[in-house]
């Protein structure tokens, strides 16, 4: 796993988040489905830059089963 993507029991239920943020990967993939540009992401999350974005989708191809149950399972709690 690249140094950008932490995994951290008790920190956003123990998934894979950005760096030392409280921002989940789940959670910018889910955005960056529904059609929100890289550029809409970097405005509205002021703390990341382009390579923790760039370190999301890698992580997404790599570990897409992950992510895509997470976000089910957010999507079920709604």
């Amino acid at each position: 796993m690249n140094t950008i993507i932490k995994k951290t029991p008790h920190v956003c239920g123990g998934n894979a988040r950005i760096r030392n943020t409280r921002i989940p990967v789940w959670s910018l993939v889910s955005f960056h489905q529904q059609g929100a540009p890289d550029e809409y992401l970097l405005i509205n999350y002021p703390g990341l830059n382009q390579e923790d974005l760039e370190a999301a989708w890698s992580y997404y191809k790599e570990h897409p089963e992950e992510i895509d149950q997470i976000i089910a399972d957010e999507e079920d709690d709604d």
